[in-house]
């Protein structure tokens, strides 16, 4: 997407600017791109029509007419659609031969360019994972390069995870006009990041930000009214012209306007090269939706760049066609020192004082926890479908129906984490089509998931659900059978939640004995009650429970089982007119692990006393708003980019009602929040669950809050204020990407300060002081600041709507007036207690158990004899170590680079069947260095004993980030640094069993290819 307001200053000087030698001239690379979005304005169907498949069908066809023409692929998503639908058999044999040479080049190489801000570092892996194999298996090519010009504000994860892929340089745009006009200056562009403070140099990797001119050509030319170097003219939709005329095509390059073209050319070449240390320059030439017809492209470029090097003295320039790895080449053979930047990233994002890019933290509510919801069932079903291809190779699951529909959950998730997908800056149309595309593929892994479940021993499955469970004489109600998947490597003992119709229930697991439950009427409806039930997993099991309900309050304890039924009591609605007097009628909620003081006078949270330490702290929760402008002619506006508020927030409500529900396994406490005060239905609420874990092994730590807001007023955007006695001075932790915490202290700035200081949270954001933290933590991406001392505030909705013609033009409307109910988890304590908490509990939260109800409620089966029961044995990981993948990919090539080489230039039929044998295995380490004095620790574990619980391990193969890289083979440029410390690449490697044993240290990621002798069933 580009939003590239740049007016090219046209210089009256010329000069020669070098490191080795004023005389020599700058040597300029030209590197022809399109940048294609993947969703945005147009739907993919529709881009693919309009002008994507013809850009990879021309350009295929132009560069294998001149050896030096260059091209460089980005998005795989667009290329793979071409390839599989578009593309003829002498296409493909000639986009081999130009991989081969070196003259096309996939560039990131990931399905899309992801954006920085609001994705998670699972499905950054993900969407990487998936273009990047598809390369390896069709090319044999490892992309080696980024080219990031498009996400608005760079994250500190992505050159960890681009240097983990075996990535040698990383190339971002989008940072704050003001500091990247401080680095043009500084000639401070180029540098060396050390994206993690565990990893350090062990993950560093060279960056290059781009200068103001960004990632597409500059346009103006003085000697024409219509844009320059944009031969080819602007896209059409939703047909592309039939006599290929499009409008705004440049001036032709001519005898007559060579010169001319020549001029503006270099003028803009020198002007860059001042602000680099090298004598080389980066010129892009491209930008959106370009190249669609590359004959006219380079037709008109190579006379161009023929004349400039024809008169390369008189200018001082040289030109060359080129791909991004002859630029970087270049500039690593300079051999110079370069300057570190630490873990600090370049979030949040401005393009000038009243423009920042922090509103789309928060835009699409609704979409954005699909996509995790789906990225969680995908974790869920490749962990299970993993299992199952070990245990039962020859299952009655078909493997290609299994594979494929993972696939397309795979395709789905990759595609969403586009720069303007998950971020809710398309147009509407495109924001159903991913979420389109993301519930069409999760019900296809729920089929998946409901055959892996039930058909692995191939067995009667009414006579194994049912067995254990009838006993003579009992009365025989109606009932319903649910299983309960564990996805995470560690044992959990959690509460679920079932919603059912029916206001008695008694829950049974699979022996037949009563489990612990409470029901109660639901919060979200009148007709339905929540069933919540104490579920004990071990790491990558699942378990049957059986459910009987009843119509009738239940009374005798076999009959009832376990279960609680609680009942509510409904406080008086307050006014907040009326709140005179504060605080003297609190009302307690404790549990294990806290005291919540409720006030009766306010209907709101008065304080948490985490009772470990016999703290209290002073705390209070509910909703405010922001009014956005909508009229760009009165003053900045808010869209679903940028977040520009007229003022400070206001209070989104008048009147609050209250109801506890008391349990005994958990209670509740529901806030209804009312726009008026006589409103008859809630705008926005705070359902509270604090578990009541007496003695049942459950953690008491864990304050659940879901929340429902809207429809929202047009032009507003709500955030959820929590407001405490902390004193943390306005300073803010959140996560990037949900792989490390970055702090954010309050920054004020002589305009938009409000705007500038509000930050992304993936999953975590905390705020703390000498004595106590308070985490949040979420099941999607929000915005978080403080704009207050002891105040952490979360955007959670919006909904805008603006007369910009920009946005008018290309529908790019935020008028959302969904309800969303988004997930928050609050945790309360010391440091060092949260600290060895936040992390597990944001990737629990994030992969709870998947709950599958197998039948609906019907009368019980005909008792059968009983059949012993044998679960599945547990996976279980140290409490510092996450199990991030356990997957079949599919993808089919040899571990030996050289033999996968040889077969892909062998010539023969290279139409290859899955590989179902190869499993990728991802652990890692979920500390910083010194975060914990213990978990902070190198582990050292033996997989063939961690995974003997799926099967015998026989191989173990140590794969880069994305598995396309032995890492003994995967050799990084080593950048000379001020302190030299340099890229370290120590793996475990060679035979025996001591491979099977690997120490991994904070914050490392793990990538394995594992293969599997006989199960253990």
């Amino acid at each position: 997407m580009a939003v590239i307001a740049v007016t090219v200053l046209v210089l009256c000087y010329f000069y020669s600017y070098g490191v080795t030698g004023e005389n020599e001239p700058i040597q300029t690379f030209v590197i022809p791109h399109s940048h294609m979005d993947v969703g945005w304005v147009y739907t993919i169907q529709e881009s693919m029509h309009a002008y994507a498949a013809n850009v990879y069908t021309s350009v295929t066809e132009e560069l294998s007419k001149a050896k030096d023409r260059r091209f460089i692929a980005v998005e795989q998503e667009f290329f793979r659609l071409w390839w599989d639908t578009v593309a003829t058999n002498t296409h493909k044999r000639q986009v081999r031969q130009l991989v081969k040479e070196g003259r096309l080049e996939f560039i990131i190489g990931g399905q899309v360019m992801h954006d920085e801000a609001v994705t998670d570092l699972d499905d950054e892996i993900l969407q990487m994972t998936e273009g990047h194999g598809f390369l390896y298996e069709t090319f044999g090519v490892r992309p080696q390069f980024s080219w990031h010009v498009d996400p608005f504000g760079a994250s500190a994860t992505t050159p960890v995870l681009f240097a983990l892929a075996g990535f040698n340089a990383h190339l971002i745009s989008r940072i704050d006009y003001d500091l990247k006009d401080t680095m043009q200056k500084e000639k401070k562009l180029q540098f060396v990041w050390r994206g993690s403070p565990s990893l350090k140099e062990k993950q560093q990797i060279f960056t290059h930000t781009m200068d103001q001119f960004s990632y597409c050509t500059p346009s103006h030319v003085p000697f024409s009214n219509s844009s320059g170097f944009y031969w080819n003219g602007v896209a059409l939709f939703p047909d592309p012209p039939k006599d290929g005329v499009y409008p705004n095509m440049s001036l032709p390059v001519t005898k007559e306007t060579v010169h001319a073209y020549a001029q503006t050319m270099v003028e803009n070449i020198k002007q860059r090269a001042a602000w680099f240390r090298t004598n080389h320059v980066l010129w892009p030439w491209g930008c959106d939706k370009q190249f669609y017809n590359s004959s006219v492209q380079f037709n008109n470029m190579d006379p161009l760049i023929k004349y400039i090097n024809q008169n390369s003295k008189e200018f001082g320039v040289t030109v060359q066609y080129a791909s991004l790895s002859e630029y970087f080449q270049a500039i690593y053979q300079s051999n110079l020192v370069w300057e570190l930047r630490g873990s600090e990233d370049f979030l949040p994002y401005s393009t000038e004082p009243h423009q920042a890019w922090t509103g789309f933290y928060a835009s699409r509510n609704v979409l954005k926890g699909v996509a995790r919801q789906a990225s969680s069932q995908l974790h869920a079903a490749e962990t299970l479908f993993a299992r199952y291809r070990i245990s039962f190779p020859d299952g009655p699951v078909a493997k290609d129906w299994a594979l494929d529909k993972l696939r397309a959950l795979r395709w789905a998730v990759s595609e969403v984490q586009h720069h303007d997908g998950i971020t809710g800056t398309e147009s509407p149309k495109v924001a159903d089509m991913y979420l389109q595309h993301l519930m069409q593929a999760m019900m296809g892994v729920e089929e998946l998931l409901a055959a892996l479940f039930l058909l692995p021993h191939n067995l009667d499955i009414p006579r194994i659900l049912s067995s254990h469970y009838h006993r003579k004489g009992v009365h025989q109600t109606l009932e319903q059978h649910v299983i309960v998947y564990n996805p995470l490597a560690w044992n959990i003992t959690t509460i679920i939640n079932v919603t059912v119709t029916f206001p008695t229930a008694a829950v049974f697991d699979d022996d037949g004995h009563p489990v612990l439950a409470q029901i109660q009427r639901s919060a979200q409806s009148n007709v339905t009650y929540d069933l919540f039930i104490v579920v004990d997993l071990g790491g990558l099991q699942h378990r049957k429970y059986l459910i009987k309900f009843s119509d009738k309050p239940c009374s005798g304890r076999p009959k009832c089982g376990w279960t609680y039924e609680a009942k509510g009591v409904l406080f008086e609605r307050r006014h907040v007119q009326e709140w005179t007097k504060t605080g003297r009628r609190l009302l307690p909620v404790l549990n294990e692990c806290y005291k919540l003081m409720f006030d009766q006078d306010t209907n709101l949270l008065h304080s948490i006393t985490y009772l470990k330490e016999k703290r209290r702290v002073r705390m209070t929760q509910d909703f405010w708003e922001y009014h956005a402008n909508g009229d760009v002619q009165a003053g900045p506006i808010s869209d679903n980019y940028i977040f520009s508020t007229n003022g400070s927030a206001v209070r989104a409500y008048k009147a609050v009602e209250m109801e506890i529900i008391p349990g005994k396994i958990v209670s509740e406490i529901r806030q209804y929040f009312y726009r008026e005060e006589n409103d008859k239905n809630y705008t926005y609420s705070i359902t509270t669950r604090v578990p009541e874990c007496f003695g049942t092994g459950l953690r008491c730590h864990r304050l659940e809050q879901t929340y429902s807001l809207g429809p929202l007023h047009l032009n507003t955007e709500i955030v959820l204020r929590t407001s405490t006695a902390l004193h943390n001075n306005r300073t803010l932790y959140t996560d990037d990407n949900g792989y490390q915490m970055m702090k954010r202290p309050y920054r004020k700035f002589t305009n938009n300060t409000l705007a500038r200081n509000y930050f992304p949270m993936v999953r975590t954001a905390y705020i703390e002081d000498d004595l106590s933290r308070l985490v949040l933590i979420s099941d999607r991406a929000h915005g978080v600041s403080s704009q207050a001392n002891g105040q952490l505030e979360v955007m959670l909705h919006r909904r805008l709507w603006n007369n910009l013609a920009w946005n008018l033009g290309y529908n790019l409307t935020l008028n959302d007036s969904s309800v969303v109910r988004p997930t928050l988890w609050m945790v309360l304590g010391s440091i060092g207690a949260t600290s060895t908490l936040y992390q597990k509990e944001a990737i629990e939260l994030q992969h709870r158990p998947v709950i599958m109800p197998i039948d609906q409620p019907q009368k019980p089966r005909q008792e059968k004899e009983p059949r012993g029961s044998s679960p599945v044995r547990s996976v279980i990981l140290p409490p510092n170590l996450h199990l991030l993948s356990l997957s079949i990919p599919g993808w089919n090539y040899s571990s030996n680079h050289d033999v996968h080489l040889s077969h892909i230039h062998s010539g023969k039929d290279l139409h290859m069947e899955p590989d179902y044998d190869r499993v990728l295995l991802r652990i890692m380490h979920l500390f910083e260095e010194g975060e914990d004095p213990e978990l902070s620790k190198p582990v050292t574990i033996n997989l063939k004993d961690v995974l003997q619980g799926i099967g015998e391990v026989k191989v173990l193969e140590e794969r880069s980030l994305t598995g396309t890289w032995d890492i003994t083979s995967l050799q990084r440029w080593k950048w000379k640094t001020a302190d030299n410390l340099e890229t370290k690449n120590k793996r475990c490697q060679a035979c025996g069993e001591e491979t099977f044993t690997v120490t991994i240290s904070p914050k490392e990621i793990r990538t394995f290819f594992v293969h599997f002798g006989s199960s253990n069933f």
